[in-house]
């Protein structure tokens, strides 16, 4: 069985747009004529750049080669061009092609990917939702409103989510991290304080933040929400420096989670040596693939970490975090985007399933899900933007509130 053709698909996230502006499938055929569907997690260069790679990396790697030589192909394309370190583009597109290659290997054998990475753990998932405005909601005032917030998970835990997720500590930038500022600080404690009395002891808060404080800014927000008992504090300053990580992991009782800008398990051998966090949000889309990530979470699991996969992004990488989660014995909460509903579940043939706080793990082989290739084609990506943006100048607290007060325009 050979690998014989590639084709891409840049697909946009119609409103209201929950897990990107656009999503990178990809679509692997055999000679033999079985398919394969995969997802890239990239975004540094637009989409249009991402699918020439692909195209690149496959004519150079996979063309008429095994799909079960995983092993080669990763340590082929990691060594691409004398590098040997990790690369989120190549990365990226290494994860997407090596989820499709899994894909056709459980197609192959009539397995799902879990039966083949050591067998089913967990036969359902746990499940958490960042907190999202309704259709109807105008997004940037909703994500500065904390009564707000308290309500929709409110009604999330109605749904029978155990967890939610919400990040109100402000803008992030390419020239952070930086000290909050007592605004940014109140907000956040607020935020903990109205969605906890909310939803009492029925769920978890789980804080995020995107890498925008120093280590002594983070612990002084740290401070702030201990009393509300968050079950994480996520990525709290940059992911290029785990030492600094480690001081916040050292200085609170919050646990602190991270991972989703991260590449291979050396990188996350660091975060694990040097202490900095206990549970590993590795994307699947990023990671390095499948194979990468069954690594990175035996690894955790022998420094007593957790893994919670995360996910911006598509279905096909959703399904890939479930086929790893279901075999890991280190799982803890997977992410979905809502209860796969909307554009997530329309973009499959047969939706992820979700029910009760819980998604279950598929029995169909390989990732256990089809790309509609017709609605694919039909929302085609035609803007210039990144999949997603930081500031790009240095944060000024007046300047660039991220959530105006009453009155402000």
């Amino acid at each position: 069985m050979k690998l014989a053709e590639l084709e891409t698909f840049v697909v946009g996230n119609p409103p209201p747009g929950f897990g990107g502006r656009y999503f990178v499938f990809v679509k692997l055929t055999t000679a033999c004529g079985i398919v394969g569907y995969g997802e890239i997690y990239a975004a540094s260069f637009g989409p249009d750049a991402m699918t020439r790679l692909t195209e690149d990396v496959f004519a150079r790697y996979l063309d008429g080669a095994d799909p079960f030589a995983i092993e080669v192909f990763f340590r082929k394309a990691y060594g691409s061009g004398f590098t040997q370190r990790p690369d989120p583009t190549m990365c990226g597109v290494v994860s997407g092609l090596e989820m499709a290659m899994w894909d056709i290997i459980g197609k192959a054998l009539g397995k799902p990917v879990h039966t083949l990475l050591g067998g089913r753990v967990h036969e359902r998932l746990r499940s958490y939702t960042y907190l999202y405005p309704k259709g109807d909601e105008n997004h940037a005032a909703f994500y500065g409103d904390p009564d707000l917030s308290a309500e929709r998970a409110a009604e999330y835990v109605e749904e029978g989510f155990t967890a939610v997720k919400f990040d109100p500590a402000g803008p992030y930038s390419v020239h952070g991290g930086r000290q909050p500022d007592l605004e940014d600080l109140e907000r956040s404690e607020l935020f903990c304080r109205r969605i906890r009395e909310a939803v009492g002891d029925r769920a978890d808060l789980l804080f995020g933040t995107h890498g925008q404080f120093t280590a002594s800014g983070a612990l002084r927000l740290a401070r702030r929400i201990e009393p509300y008992d968050p079950l994480w504090f996520e990525e709290p300053v940059p992911p290029d420096m785990p030492e600094e990580m480690a001081k916040v992991a050292r200085g609170t009782a919050i646990p602190v989670a991270t991972g989703e800008r991260l590449c291979t398990k050396w990188e996350f051998a660091r975060l694990l040596s040097t202490g900095a966090a206990s549970i590993l949000q590795m994307n699947l889309g990023r990671v390095g693939g499948l194979l990468e990530a069954k690594k990175i979470a035996g690894m955790a699991e022998a420094w007593h970490a957790q893994i919670a996969p995360h996910l911006y992004c598509g279905p096909i990488v959703a399904a890939a975090n479930i086929q790893l989660a279901a075999c890991s014995p280190n799982f803890l909460i997977l992410e979905s985007i809502r209860r796969f509903d909307g554009f997530h579940a329309d973009i499959l043939k047969t939706p992820l399933r979700w029910e009760n706080g819980y998604v279950t793990v598929p029995d169909a082989p390989g990732l256990g899900v089809e790309l509609d290739e017709d609605v694919a084609r039909a929302h085609p990506y035609t803007g210039r933007a990144l999949h997603l943006d930081m500031t790009q100048h240095p944060v000024d607290p007046i300047r660039d509130r991220r959530f105006p007060k009453d009155g402000e325009a």
